[in-house]
Parts: structure tokens; sequence; C-alpha cells
């Protein structure tokens, strides 16, 4: 956290800029809380305009750990417990890392510097996963993560919002320094006119269905430049995700579409004959770092830079907030 002055508290109102995965939770445990909510989103209640519509949704934070600073491990533990707690039915099924034979060395790479798994041979691999039956002759698997999906989970936390006695505007983007009150900035990207070291990171994404494949928690793909991932949704769709490109342009590219496609033949070959249903990327905020910053300037809090972790850690910063504003607690980590 940053801080500049203390915000004002008791009474005063609470708004929220930004209805993402980042905003909802800001919103959602300040009005459990019992304050006064608005949460703003300049987009409308499908939420298209919102990175979070293109995110992947995992909560995997023993996986993100072979690349990610250990604060973004801490703040994803604790958020498990929050979303065990807000949404009991997230699904808690664990995730799988698999290789071909000519990436054992970074499969053995990702092994070691990640911890929380244990190792399946072939006939316990296919005993979880039956698509993946002689598909692999190993697999790490994180038996304790989990994954949602974004694109239903974020109307359910706004439902929540509402029964807590939060109210949202929908089309609604007004800028802090016209709102009286606390005001928590969530705007991502579009924050950048207040801080701006902000970039945004494209994350691409394939949407396929198919009924010939059931999988049940996502399966992480060891790849030369980066782990792709195969994540199950509702209605036999799948998405293929990708991790990070330093861009700032939108759409997926020619490379990224081969890669991807080609990442779900390797999973199964029947990914072959799916139906294409979507093409489309996100722009995730981050600074420079790719770590996130909770930074207060008096009434004005700025909650930013989730990065592509927006899902896992959402929860924790959330709890942060609330207890700075509540009790002047600071985490100089958040």
């Amino acid at each position: 956290m940053h801080q500049s002055s203390k915000p004002k508290r008791g009474d005063s109102p609470v708004s929220i800029i930004g209805a993402g995965i980042a905003g909802a939770w800001q919103a959602l445990l300040f009005a459990q809380a019992g304050h006064d909510v608005t949460l703003h989103e300049r987009s409308d209640a499908d939420m298209m305009l919102a990175t979070s519509h293109w995110a992947g949704g995992m909560l995997a934070p023993w996986c993100e750990s072979e690349v990610a600073e250990p604060i973004i491990s801490r703040l994803g533990l604790r958020s498990l417990d929050l979303w065990r707690s807000e949404l009991p039915d997230t699904p808690f099924n664990g995730s799988l890392v698999v290789a071909h034979p000519r990436d054992r060395s970074d499969y053995e790479r990702f092994a070691k510097r990640t911890s929380g798994h244990r190792r399946l041979d072939a006939g316990a691999l296919a005993e979880l996963e039956p698509s993946l039956q002689g598909r692999f002759r190993d697999a790490l698997f994180f038996a304790d993560e989990g994954h949602v999906e974004p694109r239903r989970v974020l109307p359910r936390l706004h439902e929540r919002i509402i029964a807590a006695g939060g109210t949202i505007k929908f089309k609604s983007e007004p800028q802090p320094a016209d709102i009286d009150g606390i005001v928590i900035d969530c705007r991502g990207l579009s924050a950048r006119d207040a801080q701006p070291a902000l970039r945004g990171v494209k994350g691409e994404l394939i949407l396929i269905e198919t009924d010939e494949v059931s999988l049940a928690r996502p399966v992480r793909l060891i790849h030369p430049r980066w782990p792709l991932y195969v994540i199950p949704r509702e209605g036999n769709l799948f998405m293929l995700g990708a991790t990070s490109i330093e861009a700032e342009d939108t759409g997926v590219s020619v490379r990224s579409a081969l890669e991807l496609l080609g990442a779900a033949y390797a999973v199964h070959p029947a990914f072959a004959e799916a139906r294409i249903v979507e093409f489309g990327s996100g722009l995730r905020p981050a600074f420079p770092d790719n770590l996130p910053r909770i930074a207060i300037d008096n009434d004005r809090i700025a909650v930013n830079g989730l990065y592509r972790h927006g899902f896992l850690i959402a929860p924790a910063l959330a709890e942060l907030t609330l207890s700075y504003v509540e009790r002047g607690q600071i985490d100089n980590e958040g």
C-alpha cells in the first residue's frame, strides 16, 4: 500500500468505479460491512468493455508461483478462502499440468519451481480425467486449485452486492474527483490519467465447443514460450488461453491462434473437430513490476495493476482495502 493520508470514515459513502473483478469484490465486501456503496461501470450489464470479460478465471496460486512473486501466492491463498466463503459452489477440482516428451525439461523446471502438487502416472491421470487416457505419461496435479467462469461469476457477484444493500450504476463513468466521500478507483487501464505507469498486457483467448471431450479442471500444457491452458466451461465449451503478450492492440494474431488451437489439439485430437465460437482479447492493467498496488491519497483509493492475476487476488485486495478504511491497517506488501 502507498499512503498519503487517511481517508474519511464513519458514515461517508463509498463509491467504486469499475465493476470488473477488482471493483466487484471491493463493492461486495464494503457493502457486507454495512457501508453505503455505489458501484459505477462504464459498460452495460454484459460487461463487454471490462477486461474481466476476457479472463480465464483460474484460481491457481501454486501454479502461478512458477513465475509470480511470493506476494501473489500469499494474496491468492487468502482469496481462495474468500471465494469458498462467498460462493461455496466455486469449483475447486484442482488443475493439471502436462507436457509432451520434447518439453520434458521445461516440465521438470515447472515442477521444481512450484509446490502444492503431486505427480500422477498415466493410470492415475486417466482415472482423474478419462478424456486424457493415453495422452500423457504423467501429470502434475494441483489438487487445491479452482477456477471460475468470469462471464457467469461476475453477474453473481453483482447480485450479491445488491443483496448486501449496494447500488450498481451501469453506463456510468464518473471521474474520481467528481464524487464525494470515499472513492475506490478500479478502472484498470482507464486510470492512466492518474497512474501513468500502467501498461496494457494483452491476453488472448479462443472459445471452442465440442461434446467429444470432457474435462473437470483446467489443463496447462507446457510450451516452449509459455504454458497454454484449456479451461472447461459450461455447455461443452472450452476456453483456450495463453499467458501474456506485451502489446496493447486488440484481437488475436494468426500466430497466437495457431498456437492456441495447436495446444488444444495436442491435449486431445478431438479438439480438431471442435467448433470455434469466439476469438477475443483483453488488456490487463500492469505496473512495471507486474505487482498490484493499493494507493491511498486522502479519501481517494486506487486499486490497480492486477496484471494476469485478477480473479486470483481481487478478493484479498478488497479485504486489505476494507481493513484500512475501517481500522487503519496497512499491508506494505499489498
